[in-house]
């Protein structure tokens, strides 16, 4: 970090990407929408404030211009299979690809970029510059199969056999479910699948409609401001604890009030009504107060003494948290614990050579920037 703060310094803002590019291959993406971890550990705030990593970085990728790859090493002859073209797998197949192995990557969507394309709105990682990282990642001569369903197109045991060693990285794509009555109504929503629709191009009409968001996290935030921009009546969030307990970042909650949004907080759903249609009309929610600290210092809450409360909702979205998709993979040696992947810290799965594992499959939903690391 602190040498390519100093090239922006001095306008080489080409060689500060090259010196990024060579820990990270998402620049552009990370300039945009990186959580900034390395911010909260910046030693400026000693004195007043961390510096401002991420819109620096910002900077340097939006003066930089076209900056070519470096050159690959000489063929080593081994092949390497990446399963899943999200940040984690397109990092691991670019320093791959660099070392001088031929790669291939399998994707089961029609496009790379995981959770980076299906997740995250356009407005805050705009299409092209998404682009424009893997353009460059795959200039490296990396091949790449899209639309290849691991159990459905291929087997795992076909892949394992015909490379020298594979790495998974299928992210956490699947929703969860909350568990309330009234769930499978019309009109109630999972937030990974309707962002995922949106980034297809299947875009919802929520026109007029009042919709109810469910989770604090930075999902539920994404799908609360894609909401406000599809042209929602009202968008309301509901969430069990407090405004300040929210998982998601606090410019993100900030921008979302800024544009509307209600909180609703210190609220528990406890099922959805419908009409005689089966379509929603409501949800209902039980009050809560603080409690006892949880293990994350948080503060657990609690059923309050006061009467369900009524939300009007013509749509309700369910943004609690997501999991990893192991459909093809239940007949492998590959060890399931809490539904992630279980691998060893260099990503080796236990008594598997040649198989690793990493990104949110492994560590379940984190952030782009730790699924590239």
């Amino acid at each position: 970090i602190p040498g390519y703060l100093v090239l922006i310094k001095y306008g080489r803002y080409a060689d500060a990407v090259r010196l990024i590019r060579k820990d990270n291959p998402f620049p552009s993406a990370c300039a945009y929408i990186c959580e900034h971890p390395c911010e909260a550990r910046c030693r400026r705030n000693m004195i007043d404030d961390a510096v401002n990593i991420r819109g620096l970085k910002r900077y340097a990728v939006d003066n930089a211009g076209y900056v070519p790859q470096p050159d690959c090493a000489e063929p080593t002859g081994k092949k390497v299979a990446v399963i899943g073209g999200g940040p984690s797998g397109l990092s691991a197949a670019y320093y791959l690809a660099l070392m001088g192995h031929k790669v291939t990557v399998y994707e089961k969507c029609a496009k790379l970029g995981g959770m980076l394309r299906y997740g995250i709105p356009d407005y805050r990682l705009p299409q092209d510059k998404l682009d424009a990282d893997i353009d460059f990642i795959l200039s490296t001569g990396i091949e790449v199969h899209t639309g290849v369903s691991i159990g459905r197109d291929i087997s795992f045991a076909e892949i394992e056999n015909q490379y020298d060693a594979v790495y998974i990285s299928i992210g956490a794509h699947n929703d969860k479910k909350i568990g309330i009555p009234g769930e499978d109504a019309v009109g109630v929503h999972s937030a990974v699948q309707l962002l995922r629709d949106i980034g297809e191009g299947r875009v919802p009409d929520f026109k007029g409609k009042r919709v109810c968001v469910i989770g604090g996290g930075n999902v539920a935030m994404d799908v609360c401001r894609s909401a406000v921009r599809l042209g929602a009546r009202k968008v309301s969030c509901v969430y069990r604890r407090r405004q300040e307990d929210m998982t998601a970042l606090p410019e993100e909650v900030e921008g979302a009030v800024a544009e509307g949004v209600e909180l609703v907080t210190l609220q528990a759903p406890v099922r959805i009504e419908t009409d005689a249609n089966g379509h929603a009309v409501a949800l209902w929610t039980q009050p809560q107060i603080i409690g006892e600290m949880d293990k994350k210092g948080r503060p657990a809450p609690e059923k309050a003494k006061r009467s369900e409360k009524r939300i009007a909702a013509d749509v309700v979205v369910v943004a609690i948290g997501q999991g990893v998709e192991t459909h093809g993979f239940e007949q492998t040696k590959i060890a399931i614990k809490r539904g992630a992947f279980v691998a060893e810290a260099s990503g080796q799965i236990d008594n598997m050579d040649g198989v690793f594992a990493g990104g949110d499959c492994g560590t379940g939903p984190a952030t782009v920037i730790r699924a590239i690391a």
